[in-house]
């Protein structure tokens, strides 16, 4: 058996070498353009005019193109078409491409970019959330989710509390830049590669703004240097740049972003603004709450409302509210369109509740630990969210109790509280936080998947799917399901590059579904040709003269071997028994095609079924601070997390610890920061901080719960991509838990990200000046 074996990711040795291909390591061909845009100058304005002049006259300029060379339709969207491919009259973020430059070279490209004009009248952008909301600047409807009497409760509960939590921004930082190449096909037709979660959407896109039908175009993912989100819609710009400048001159183009650009051009995770009103009884249960959110949705709706949805959907976390409401509104900014980033919302809306945990914790002198626990989902009547899904056998009090017990959380929390009392120098803190994760696509129809499998003559078999291969593994994993269910190893499987032209109208990889959906699809093609297969095999195992009459249902695939399990010693070498039966005309390739069962939602209602199960963990995160530069470090992390059965425990093992460590640089020192005119200033590596090596927790112990009871997923497995991220709010947490201590009893006023800057402000907030004073006078 290959499922549930630590088998080496597909592309391992491609990435340790170098030799894994990306997109722009593709040889150029002998025609090949160079292609680059020139951006919007300012965050807000109206284009008066395009002087294109002198970048024609630059030396190796082939083509250059503008809103008005646009043959079909010049606006996109997934959800909301609102957003221009080029720039016509209104400019709306900084760096909004306007023109695209075609050349010969690098060089003639960037000359000729530099060398165009553009003239524009500047209007009043709007940076801020308050300043949206002011002037009533929003991309979609307000959404709402209900459950209880919020209004009935608040008001005759023992405590209350209230306040406003912000929780920043955050770049995907994948190492491949946005990149596509596109090549020329007869008659104006065209082949995109590009470095893309969605190549659907790709196809779709480059389709609608050239004019040309669906058919005409074809996308091709190998695999991405990275994504984490920012390549679900965003890929769709630069390909459609390369598309149009190879329909229009005939010739192969290449779109490469560099890093400056990318960053500065697309979207990020979505910064949020909430007030939040919270009631509670004298052990910390809530009994009301009410969350109100506001989201930078950039430019134009992107993905933003669907994001806002799951953050309405994640609001509770893994606690059990009675009477709670969640609102929603995405803001329209001048900032780039915000996107999908692991999470996709998800950690916007926990990281409120998780606040609220550890205010109620500090207002009653509580530990918070058992605020969370006593509010944590249960079984019975406190196991349905406030949108009426039943949690199911899920295992978050068990794992709780464990992670309790295993990390030795209640001495360390002890110990920690002395300590503060004793230094002068650090302050140190203790958290453990929970997440329950639902695993589907909010919107009903992207829950589907397909495969086409193909086995040879010679024992060998080629799958493909719509899945992307981003580094997460999903090949590697779709690899040992198909190898299983022939009953050969992994060595005689190959996964093919996703393609539109072999798997259509696909889900973009996402929502931690991709194995889930498409692995799905590609066991029910595998049963169809293995059905094929048995009945042939029944053929030849029978032995009419010996009595022996082998059936369908008893063959069985194994160790490369197909048998009838009555008799094991009569044995078909399964690449001999697949040449054998072609010459049968035996059909020996098949689709597959799989809708996830049981998910429906309405959104009227705010009731329903949204997602097939839920992904949980807990983790205990220990940090010191220093109280004199804010700086931290992460100690110590204890995480265990319900996957059900690993398919791969090895690669699974991977996205848990890397999941958690991009959560905490989220958490900790990933801030956007932008000047007066909306241009982003942390755009690079030297100005934007992500986690490295040296902040990884000095102890890091990891580990799985057993769950039995998990039987609805692929080979009873459980997505892992995005819940470990928000397990990472346990870092947070217990930052706030050190800060606290300064003045125990106080709650620490602390944003997200918690960056030292943050944490000194915190430290040294005007309401507590014994605080401060500890703060700035060592012993």
């Amino acid at each position: 058996m290959a499922v549930g074996k630590s088998v080496p990711h597909d592309s391992a040795k491609g990435h340790v070498t170098g030799a894994a291909i990306y997109i722009d390591d593709y040889v150029p061909r002998a025609d090949e353009l160079v292609v680059e845009f020139v951006g919007s100058p300012t965050a807000s304005g109206h284009l008066v005019s395009i002087d294109l002049d002198a970048a024609r006259q630059v030396d190796g300029v082939v083509a250059i193109f503008t809103a008005q060379d646009v043959r079909g339709q010049n606006h996109y969207g997934g959800i909301i078409s609102d957003e221009p491919f080029l720039a016509s009259d209104e400019l709306s973020y900084v760096g909004q491409p306007v023109v695209i430059v075609a050349a010969e070279s690098v060089t003639a490209a960037k000359a000729a970019r530099a060398a165009v004009k553009l003239e524009f009248e500047a209007t009043a952008p709007i940076f801020t959330i308050d300043a949206a909301i002011e002037a009533e600047s929003f991309l979609g409807p307000a959404r709402q989710i209900a459950r209880g009497d919020f209004a009935g409760t608040i008001d005759t509960a023992s405590h209350q509390l209230a306040g406003r939590f912000n929780s920043g921004g955050q770049e995907q930082f994948y190492l491949e830049s946005q990149a596509a190449i596109a090549f020329p096909d007869e008659e104006g037709r065209v082949v995109v590669h590009s470095s893309s979660q969605n190549p659907t959407e790709i196809q779709v896109v480059v389709a609608e703004i050239l004019g040309l039908g669906q058919h005409e175009v074809v996308c091709v993912c190998r695999r991405m240097g990275g994504a984490f989100g920012g390549k679900e819609s965003q890929a769709a710009i630069p390909a459609t740049m390369a598309a149009m400048v190879a329909a229009e001159t005939g010739r192969s183009a290449r779109v490469v972003y560099n890093k400056d650009d990318d960053m500065c051009v697309t979207g990020k995770r979505h910064p949020y603004q909430t007030d939040y009103q919270v009631a509670f009884d004298d052990d910390g249960l809530v009994v009301a709450a009410k969350f109100d959110f506001y989201s930078d949705g950039g430019a134009f709706a992107d993905l933003s409302t669907a994001v806002m949805e799951r953050t309405l959907m994640h609001a509770d976390n893994a606690y059990f509210i009675p009477n709670f409401e969640v609102h929603g509104q995405v803001c329209r900014t001048n900032f780039p369109p915000n996107t999908a980033f692991r999470g996709f919302g998800g950690p916007q809306g926990m990281a409120v509740m998780e606040n609220v945990m550890q205010e109620i914790a500090i207002h009653l002198g509580l530990d918070a630990l058992e605020v969370r626990r006593r509010n944590c989902y249960g079984k019975g009547a406190r196991n349905t969210t406030h949108y009426e899904q039943p949690l199911g056998d899920h295992r978050l009090p068990e794992i709780f109790e464990e992670l309790t017990t295993s990390s030795n959380y209640r001495n360390r929390l002890a110990e920690i509280e002395q300590f503060n009392q004793r230094s002068r120098t650090h302050l140190r803190g203790i958290a453990l936080t929970p997440i329950k994760f639902g695993i589907s696509f909010t919107s009903k129809f992207l829950n589907q998947g397909n495969a086409l499998v193909n086995v040879y003559t010679d024992g060998t078999i080629q799958v493909s799917t719509g899945a992307t291969e981003m580094g997460q593994g999903v090949n590697t994993k779709i690899r040992q399901i198909v190898a299983d269910e022939f009953g050969l190893s992994v060595d005689r499987v190959r996964v093919m590059d996703t393609s539109t032209e072999k798997n259509n109208n696909t889900s973009p990889t996402a929502a931690s579904a991709g194995t889930d959906l498409n692995g799905a699809a590609a066991v029910v093609a595998c049963r169809k040709i293995r059905d094929r297969m048995a009945a042939h095999a029944a053929e030849v195992l029978s032995d009419p003269e010996s009595g022996l009459a082998a059936t369908e249902k008893e063959i069985r695939f194994a160790e490369g071997h197909i048998f009838d399990r009555r008799h094991p010693e009569r044995r078909l070498e399964f690449g001999s028994f697949v040449a054998s039966a072609r010459r049968e005309r035996v059909n020996m390739g098949a689709r597959g095609f799989y809708a996830t069962p049981g998910i429906d939602f309405n959104r009227e209602t705010g009731r329903g079924n949204p997602f097939f199960y839920f992904t949980t963990g807990c983790a205990v995160a220990e940090v010191r601070v220093d109280r004199f530069t804010g700086e931290t470090l992460v100690e110590r992390v204890d995480l265990l997390m319900d996957i059900g059965k690993p398919l791969n425990p090895g690669i699974d093992r991977g996205q848990v610890i890397g999941g958690f460590v991009q959560g905490m640089g989220y958490v900790t020192n990933e801030l956007l920061k932008y000047d007066a005119e909306g241009k982003l200033l942390s755009h690079s590596p030297t100005t934007y901080k992500i986690p490295n090596i040296s902040d990884v927790p000095t102890a890091f112990h990891v580990d799985f719960i057993e769950n039995h009871a998990n039987h609805k997923n692929v080979r009873a497995s459980k997505a892992v991509g995005e819940p470990p991220l928000m397990l990472a709010l346990s870092v947070w947490a217990a930052i706030k838990h050190a800060v606290s201590q300064a003045d125990v009893g106080a709650a620490a006023d602390l944003p997200l990200p918690a960056t030292g800057e943050a944490i000194l402000k915190s430290l040294m907030r005007e309401d507590s000046s014994d605080a401060a004073s500890r703060v700035i006078t060592p012993v």
